[in-house]
């Protein structure tokens, strides 16, 4: 899973998250503060500049009218002469359906948002504590808000127009555990401008320092420090096992990210697809309606003497089917020019994902 930039949590267990998603909770410290204040800002736009205002409306825009939204409102910043916010517009990516209704829920669901944000921060300070007691309270209250929060964005998605396959609410699902299991994914999701769906960890963090999240730059290289004495067999063994563990790691996340590269391609050479068939059938329509207006047209010479006026509409129906042909011909031959190059994106990305999954296995098998 991707994560973003934030602050480290702070400690203590938040009585709003235990709560569940109920009205009035009070706000998380740490993190989860810092996300719910970017769902305060959902439900209202003072002290917001014009550019989270615009971005804030096209991340709230269905994805199949995304594109052209960005474009009127890209234009829109131009025309005011803000040309650095028309650039970042126009920089702006369309969120998956999936993506989508996660940010959409944010938005419609703002109390409800917020609790569920506040029940992340205290369930990873429970895992983070080995507090059994807490782990038992809020994993069930963990299981049933997930579930009542995926049917809610399923049904503001009905409302806006938009169906959900099982696949896409899967989807919703997994980024709504991913908030509560990851500090950084509760971040994204907070900002309502997710891109794509979320993927949970494999189980919540533990261990007994606070989260921490990567800096937004990297910091500076710390001092070397004073020759000491030679560590310890064991500590030696410890480096060694924690590089290894953030070798795992990475290479987990490179084929992670090399399989969702893949995915996005197989999705676009099945659009592809679909627009081939369409043109397809759409050429032979034309050429029925062709050979229908052939068939007419030599019947009408046949009785040239008797019926010159019907001999005329054949010959005129016969010169639009053939335009039909040529245009439909045209698109068919862009469709095909289309599905050869999404092939060859699927191609490429399944030798990416193949890579990825032999460097995992080689260093899982070192590290073994």
């Amino acid at each position: 899973m991707s994560g973003g930039p934030g602050k480290s949590e702070g400690r203590g267990r938040s009585k709003g998250a235990r709560g569940g998603t109920r009205k009035g909770a009070g706000t998380a410290k740490g993190g989860a503060a810092d996300a719910g204040t970017a769902v305060d800002e959902a439900g209202k736009g003072d002290g917001r500049s014009t550019l989270d205002t615009a971005l804030d409306e096209l991340y709230g825009t269905p994805p199949s009218a995304f594109v052209t939204r960005r474009t009127m409102l890209a234009a829109a910043a131009k025309a005011d002469g803000r040309a650095d916010d028309a650039r970042r517009i126009r920089a702006a990516r369309r969120p998956t359906l999936a993506a989508w209704a996660a940010n959409l829920l944010l938005r419609a669901e703002p109390e409800e948002s917020r609790g569920f944000l506040e029940l992340g921060h205290a369930l990873r300070e429970a895992y983070r504590t080995l507090d059994a007691t807490a782990i038992g309270e809020l994993s069930e209250q963990r299981r049933r808000i997930v579930a009542a929060l995926t049917r809610q964005a399923a049904q503001h998605a009905r409302d806006a127009g938009q169906q959900l396959s099982d696949a896409v609410r899967q989807d919703v699902e997994a980024t709504l555990r991913a908030v509560l299991a990851d500090a950084q994914a509760a971040d994204q999701w907070a900002t309502g401008r997710l891109e794509t769906a979320l993927t949970p960890p494999s189980d919540f963090p533990t261990g007994t320092t606070p989260e921490a999240r990567p800096p937004r730059r990297p910091p500076a290289p710390p001092p070397s420090p004073p020759p000491r004495a030679r560590s310890s067999p064991k500590d030696e063994l410890a480096e060694r096992r924690r590089q290894r563990e953030e070798r795992l790691e990475q290479a987990r996340r490179a084929a992670e990210e090399a399989q969702r590269r893949l995915d996005d391609r197989r999705a676009e050479h099945q659009d592809a697809d679909t627009a081939l068939q369409r043109a397809v059938d759409d050429q032979d329509r034309a050429r029925h309606q062709r050979d229908d207006a052939q068939r007419q047209s030599a019947a009408a010479e046949e009785q040239l003497r008797q019926a010159q006026e019907a001999h005329r509409t054949a010959q005129e129906q016969l010169n639009e089917a053939q335009e039909d042909l040529r245009h439909a011909e045209r698109e068919r031959r862009e469709a095909e020019r289309r599905a050869h190059t999404t092939a060859e994106a699927v191609t490429h990305a399944e030798r990416e994902a193949r890579e990825a999954a032999q460097q995992l296995k080689r260093l899982t098998r070192r590290g073994g």
